[in-house]
């Protein structure tokens, strides 16, 4: 028997078009996201304002499926981390951050990272291939299943778990046309970001497609540094990057920022001469900074930062005239902080097995007195 496909996949746009295949109107793809999204209605012949024989063609061919929850994990600050299962064993970590009426959902979109960028512990499992977009979507609507519960849902999402998003770049589309749909999730174009390590030909293609929120995953203000830190780097240096940003900003129009994320490393990228050299790279983007002390996991090699540090790189930035925040980190007791989601990754790179054997020769040597 034929794989029935799974509606939580098409936006309203391949709804529709699945409709007109079959020889029906266009707007029976939003009514029956209407059925799905706000009345949470997934029973086909429930539906009935659709024909009778359309219902029955659905039920036979179609489906809402969400992923399985493998485990969920609740931190002592309110973060929650869901453990989905992918596929036949991978495993990827959702994270939803509660703060004072806001709810913001941390998505994976990909099977582990192929980018390996030193100080993010999810590079480190290797990679197993992409999420579709049911999967991404599915990622929301198991948090919003939760928080019903408290009369809540879901009001920030960012693309910022496992992967690199912009190598996904059709399903992620997908998925965020869908998160921000009136017919379906109804999220404000401000409220869906889209992050990434700079994938600058991605960053060009959004133009053509979407106006989601962009976060670049900068980290330091030189291309020697940089290159250390996130290798796409050596691809797309910091020029041609924030050319591409510059680009993005100004086809969102004068009201939008993008947002530059800047994880801080004791002693590699937090010192004041840093943040002066960050002014001058930033000084003619449109942006606001996010600055997330580093979050430890085994064997990364890096340090938080001491707070009087954070402070001043932060005062530095505040001078020269940029909105900068300092991450409060979340979740780190059940490791769901900002760098730290690691999932379970049948790891094709073989990248996973290369950096286990080297703590193997690293922790002992740490542990000698």
């Amino acid at each position: 028997m034929a794989t029935k496909r799974n509606l939580y996949g098409l936006d309203r746009g391949q709804l529709e078009a699945l409709f007109q295949e079959l020889g029906l109107q266009a707007f029976r793809g939003r009514q029956i996201m209407k059925w799905a999204y706000h009345q949470g209605t997934i029973d086909f012949a429930a539906m009935t304002d659709l024909p009778l024989k359309t219902r029955l063609w659905l039920q036979e061919h179609c489906s809402w499926e969400l992923p399985h929850v493998h485990d969920r994990y609740l931190s002592k600050d309110g973060t929650v981390k869901w453990l989905i299962r992918i596929g036949q064993g991978d495993l990827v970590e959702t994270v939803l951050i509660p703060d004072k009426g806001r709810n913001t959902l941390c998505v994976s979109s990909q099977v582990g990272c192929v980018l390996d960028c030193s100080f993010c512990s999810t590079g480190k499992q290797g990679f197993n291939g992409n999420l579709n977009a049911a999967e991404i979507v599915g990622q929301m609507a198991i948090a919003n299943a939760y928080l019903a519960g408290k009369s809540e849902s879901v009001t920030n999402v960012v693309l910022m778990g496992m992967g690199e998003p912009l190598l996904n770049f059709d399903a992620v589309l997908a998925a965020t046309n869908i998160m921000m749909d009136d017919h379906a999730f109804g999220l404000s174009k401000r409220r869906v970001t889209i992050s990434t390590a700079g994938v600058v030909p991605g960053i060009e293609k959004l133009q053509q497609h979407t106006d989601v929120s962009l976060a670049i995953s900068l980290h330091a203000p030189t291309d020697e540094l940089r290159s250390t830190l996130v290798p796409i780097n050596k691809k797309y240096p910091i020029a041609t990057l924030l050319d591409a940003c510059r680009d993005y900003v100004e086809y969102l129009g004068p009201a939008r920022k993008l947002v530059i994320e800047y994880t801080l490393m004791r002693g590699v990228n937090d010192q004041l001469h840093h943040a002066k050299a960050l002014v001058k790279v930033l000084q003619k983007l449109r942006c606001k900074i996010n600055l997330i002390p580093f979050n430890p996991f085994p064997g990364s090699g890096y340090e938080r930062p001491e707070d009087s540090d954070i402070y001043a790189f932060q005062t530095v930035l505040m001078r020269a005239g940029f909105v900068t925040m300092i991450r409060t980190t979340r979740g780190d007791d059940i490791d769901a902080a900002c760098g730290q989601l690691v999932g379970m990754v049948d790891d094709r790179t073989k990248r996973q097995q290369r950096y286990r054997d080297r703590l193997d020769q690293e922790i002992p040597a740490m542990q000698v007195h």
